[in-house]
C-alpha cells in the first residue's frame, strides 16, 4: 500500500489490486498496515451509499464532538469526485477545502476527525463504502450547505442541475455555524 498525504492529513492509499481472468481482488482495511502509518483509528461502522445518478451531491456532512468521525472511504462502482473541508480550528488549513477524482482503482481516501465531507457522483450507479471510527449520533450530525457562498465549491455537474436531498439542501451556511462548532 502507497500512501501519499493529500492535503494537510487527508490521505490517499493506493491499494494493491490483484486481476487474473475472474477479474480483481484488493484490500480495502489492514489494521496493522494503518498501525504502521502511525493510524490507530479503530473504525466501528461500515456504510454503504448507492447513487443512481451522475451529478447525485452527498454532503457536505460532519459530527461534532465527542461523536467526531475518521473516514475511510473507497469507490466500489463507477467515480465520485470527493470534498472535504478542514474544520480544525488549530490548523493551518482552516477553513481550506480540496477535491479528488476516486474509482475503484484509484484506491481509498482517509479522512481524519474535524474535516466536512461530502462527494459528487460522476456515473450512473455509484457505489461508495466507508469505514467511520466512531457511531453516528444525530444529536452531534452537522452540515454546511453544498453550495456555500464561502467555500466556492465547483462541484463537477457539467451544468447539469445537482440531485441532492431535501436534507442536505436545506444545511446552513458556513456563517451560520462556524462559530458554535466543537470539532
Amino acid at each position: 500500500m502507497i500512501i501519499e498525504n493529500l492535503f494537510n492529513d487527508v490521505l490517499l492509499l493506493k491499494n494493491d489490486i490483484f486481476e487474473d481472468d475472474r477479474g480483481s481482488f484488493s484490500e480495502i482495511f489492514n489494521e496493522k498496515v494503518f498501525n504502521k502509518e502511525g493510524l490507530n483509528n479503530h473504525f466501528l461502522q461500515d456504510n454503504i451509499s448507492f447513487s443512481k445518478d451522475p451529478g447525485t451531491i452527498r454532503g457536505l456532512h460532519f459530527q461534532s464532538n465527542p461523536f467526531s468521525q475518521g473516514k475511510l472511504l473507497r469507490v466500489i462502482k463507477g467515480s465520485i469526485e470527493d470534498f472535504f473541508i478542514d474544520l480544525r480550528r488549530s490548523s493551518s488549513t482552516y477553513e481550506k477545502f480540496s477535491s479528488i477524482k476516486l474509482s475503484y482503482e484509484t484506491g481509498s481516501i482517509y479522512i481524519p476527525k474535524g474535516f466536512a465531507h461530502g462527494f459528487c457522483t460522476l456515473e450512473k450507479d455509484t457505489i461508495v463504502m466507508y469505514k467511520v471510527d466512531q457511531i453516528y449520533s444525530k444529536k452531534h450530525e452537522g452540515g454546511i450547505r453544498w453550495d456555500d457562498n464561502f467555500f466556492k465549491i465547483n462541484w463537477s455537474l457539467n451544468n447539469a442541475m445537482p440531485i441532492i436531498s431535501e436534507k442536505d439542501a436545506n444545511l446552513p451556511s458556513w456563517d451560520k455555524i462556524k462559530d458554535k462548532l466543537d470539532l
